[in-house]
């Protein structure tokens, strides 16, 4: 059976609660052997470093979601260090920028509402990656309608700090905007979808150890299970449709996406667990 990783899943959420055990053995029995629970804020994070120690598999990203910087401690960076202290957080985020959904849309808010909210984003956005680099990890990037300023942001840590577009449903052009920076991209169900034409084209074109896998879950869910709670699972239909658009077998899509992982996030831990 060919292996696969989930790089970016949220197995903290209420969704998960019921039957996280199984949902597990789920990823389990379809081959997906590494997944990333992927922290929001520092509750979340701590919850995503106990499943880490729970379950074999699961590893930890620590951070605080741009969407919820305005409630941000002032300085994230002590805490941040002392989470990623622990020897299965794989990397840190998820952190960036995201404008879609900006003050100004809600009744009795200004554009300068929308100025103080980008702001602090990207305070938070630039402690993440200087505890990244201090600490020789890299970033889980969130990037929506934002992307020049993600990237303008990310090219000063360039050198130190290596970074992956999650969620990536960019064009061609943006692709090699990012892997100009030694950063990555990743897919998520959205490739599966009749409309998504452009992404599995961008999938197509992506140079081999460049992009990874994820589900998102429990959004996103591939077209399948359109309506229902993804899971970590279904990386497995993600890969079957990547293979498809690059005209490749499953495992050879399995083997460059899983190294691609392996290179960015588990470095740290196989050193730990030797």
């Amino acid at each position: 059976m060919a292996r696969f990783y989930d790089t970016h899943a949220h197995l903290d959420y209420p969704d998960f609660v019921p039957d996280l055990p199984e949902v597990i053995q789920r990823a389990q029995a379809a081959g997906i052997e590494r997944i990333n629970c992927i922290g929001t804020d520092f509750d979340s994070s701590r919850r995503a470093l106990e499943l880490a120690e729970r379950f074999d598999g699961v590893y930890a990203v620590v951070g605080w979601h741009p969407s919820d910087a305005l409630r941000a401690p002032e300085d994230i960076r002590p805490t941040l260090r002392e989470l990623a202290s622990h020897p299965k957080v794989v990397a840190l985020g998820e952190t960036g920028l995201d404008y879609y959904r900006l003050p100004s849309r809600q009744p009795g808010k200004t554009a300068a509402d929308d100025e103080r909210y980008k702001k602090r984003q990207a305070e938070l956005f630039d402690q993440h990656l200087e505890v990244a680099a201090e600490l020789g990890l890299s970033c889980v990037i969130h990037q929506r309608e934002s992307l020049d300023d993600t990237i303008s942001r990310l090219e000063r840590f360039a050198d130190r700090v290596r970074g992956v577009f999650h969620c990536f449903s960019g064009d061609a052009a943006s692709i090699q905007r990012i892997l100009a920076l030694n950063s990555l991209v990743s897919f998520t169900g959205i490739a599966t979808f009749k409309n998504a034409q452009n992404i599995r084209d961008v999938i197509a074109a992506a140079p081999e150890g460049k992009f990874m896998l994820e589900t998102d879950c429990p959004f996103l869910a591939p077209v399948s299970y359109r309506g229902k709670r993804c899971e970590p699972a279904y990386v497995k239909e993600i890969a079957e449709t990547a293979a498809l658009a690059r005209g490749c077998s499953l495992e050879e899509l399995s083997q460059m996406t899983c190294d691609a992982a392996d290179g960015f996030f588990y470095r740290r831990t196989t050193a730990a667990h030797r």
